[in-house]
């Protein structure tokens, strides 16, 4: 096994999970199966119970784990499914230590920081390092670690001298070390500085681990002469150090590595040079070629309570630019502050009230993600009556379908006092309850997550056609809350189809409105699941009816199979398997990726 070690230094927030994304993604082109880890050093056994504030979105993996969002950019580019064990915390570390001690697995000795917590650091390393996430049999060839944080951080002091011993328990060849920098461009100046690289490597190399690769963030390009003072002070080769420059798109990031023959560098510190091939990336050329050709603009109102950070919806914002571009649309999402929308905010802000209700007017579709407590949740419930009422179409996660089944009971069925248990514990008319299983007492772990099996009911609704007529999907699932089974008869006399159910026919997954353009709801979270090149059937569909599409796109589903809204890239095609009456079967369609345009201004990615 080898191992790419990637360290971030001077600020947090360069853009370590995208720069070993990409590692992963230029060296998997070389031909070598790639696994990776992401280290977090704060003290929660996992990111189940942080707010999206403190730490971007909770990630959710087939086994349930709750985990950084980092992983998602893994999974995503590397089209792996990963497990809790490849996101190591501080939390899970001293757990694992304190359990063995609790059991005299220590013999009586004094446990302490080294050699029991690091050991056991490395242990875990080892041993996930070893489990294949791509479906194929045996180790990977190549473990990507990420260090979260920036060298000097107290908390990573304990990960640092693990992965020194690490590096020298492995040996040479068999461990790289990649080091995130950033190279400021000074606007007095004009210049580009190294001293906080300088720094930053300093401090790295007094704590025992070396750089073999430098990859420098910087506005633009790195000169000659700045790489020649960076090779001199840190003591890398001059072709060792990279630039991680401002591209256009995230899909880009790959293809700068390769440019700049990153690969080389790290196969050569591996001595894998002689076994791997050169990168092939033409589809990553293609993705982001694509990208930037598109002109036809969508525009999607997402609905929420966390708007001021994009990274608590990343996974949700990048299912939408997946499915924008399989419909050769560029994605513009307008921001609405949920609690701007309530009556509240028309009397104490005005004109936040009508901004945020214009942007909703103007937006060709809605889209309310998945979240917890009650703040704002009457502006998510006016989202969805607007789209509703006004045959716009809506797509909602989790929360986002609760709460249009809140709607729906409030406005049509003529129930003014119903609601959800979470938000009204004794609600007359409690559409929304909490589920048998879950826990009242205890946060973390507890609410139903992970994959879980959903079967379509009614055979030629839209859900059911866009995942290719199966009959059953597996999706991903985090929440306490779900729809009263009890009143599920009363819903649908009125008008509201459960067309997706769990295995006990008790839990609904997917409502409908079938008369509506587009009106979906789901419990479970699709955009986990979605990739650059399989992207969310229930996002295109969103994305698809926002745009005109979604009629061609449903005419041409049977038996299993999507005709793509468009003709497909001649590299860009792929397969996923899906199911249909208890067999596999493979489903095609066209690649597809992009970005978004956050109120119409700038390229996030």
């Amino acid at each position: 096994m080898k191992y790419v070690l990637v360290t971030g230094g001077v600020v947090s927030g360069l853009g370590k999970g995208v720069t070993a994304s990409s590692i992963g993604v230029v060296l998997k082109s070389c031909g070598l199966r790639i696994t990776s880890i992401k280290i977090d050093p704060y003290l929660n056994t996992d990111a189940g119970t942080m707010s999206p504030f403190e730490h971007g979105e909770v990630f959710v993996l087939d086994d349930g784990g709750e985990v950084d969002l980092d992983l998602g950019n893994y999974e995503r580019f590397l089209d792996i499914k990963l497990t809790r064990d490849n996101n190591i915390t501080t939390g899970k570390i001293y757990q694992s230590v304190l359990e063995k001690e609790r059991k005299g697995e220590y013999l009586g000795k004094t446990v302490q920081v080294v050699p029991h917590i690091t050991n056991a650091i490395q242990e875990w390393i080892e041993r996930v390092a070893m489990v294949p996430v791509d479906g194929k049999e045996g180790p990977a060839d190549v473990c990507v670690i990420e260090l979260g944080g920036t060298i000097g951080d107290i908390e990573s002091m304990p990960f640092i001298e693990a992965l020194g011993q690490f590096s020298y328990r492995v040996g040479p060849g068999n461990f790289c070390l990649v080091h995130v920098s950033l190279v400021p461009v000074l606007n007095v100046v004009g210049e580009q500085k190294t001293k906080p690289t300088q720094h930053s490597v300093r401090g790295l190399r007094g704590l025992g681990l070396t750089p073999n690769i430098l990859a420098c963030r910087s506005t633009k390009e790195l000169e000659e002469n700045v790489k020649e003072k960076l090779s001199q002070f840190c003591h890398v080769p001059a072709a060792n150090i990279v630039t991680l420059y401002d591209v256009s798109n995230i899909w880009r990031i790959p293809l700068l590595l390769r440019d700049q023959k990153a690969h080389e560098a790290i196969l050569k510190v591996l001595n894998l040079d002689s076994f791997a091939r050169g990168p092939k990336l033409d589809e990553w050329v293609a993705r982001a070629t694509l990208f930037e050709a598109l002109q036809d603009t969508v525009r999607i109102a997402m609905v929420g309570k966390y708007t001021g950070l994009s990274d608590s919806y990343l996974s949700v914002l990048k299912a939408l630019l997946h499915a924008s571009v399989d419909c050769r649309r560029k994605l513009v999402v307008d921001w609405v502050a949920s609690t701007d929308l309530e009556d509240s905010t028309a009397i104490e802000a005005p004109d936040a009230y009508k901004a945020a209700w214009d942007l909703l007017k103007g937006a060709n579709g809605v889209l309310v993600p998945g979240g917890f407590g009650d703040r704002g949740i009457q502006g998510k419930i006016l989202a969805a009556k607007y789209a509703r009422e006004n045959n716009v179409p809506y797509l909602g996660i989790c929360l986002g379908m609760q709460l249009a089944v809140v709607e729906f009971a409030r406005s049509v069925m003529n129930l003014p006092e119903a609601n959800s248990t979470e938000f009204d514990p004794n609600a007359k008319t409690p559409c929304v309850i909490f589920m048998p299983e879950g826990s009242k007492t205890h946060m973390g772990g507890t609410m139903r997550l992970g994959s879980r099996r959903t079967f379509f009911e009614v055979a030629d609704c839209k859900s059911a056609k866009l995942y290719g007529n199966v009959s059953y999907v597996d999706e991903r699932h985090r929440h306490r809350y779900e729809v009263n089974p009890d009143m599920v008869p009363e819903f649908e006399n009125a008008g509201l189809q459960f067309v997706g159910k769990d295995e006990t026919g008790r839990r609904m997954e997917i409502i409908e409105i079938p008369n509506h353009r587009y009106f979906v709801g789901a419990q479970f979270h699709p955009e986990f699941k979605s990739r650059p090149s399989k992207p969310s059937p229930l996002f295109v569909g969103l994305i698809a009816a926002s745009s005109g599409q979604l009629d061609r796109l449903l005419q041409g589903s049977c038996n299993g199979h999507v005709v793509s809204t468009k003709h497909s890239l001649s590299n860009g095609a792929y397969t996923s398997t899906v199911h249909q009456n208890g067999h596999a079967k493979k489903l095609a369609n066209g690649l597809s990726n992009g970005t978004y345009y956050p109120n119409g201004n700038g390229v996030h990615a």
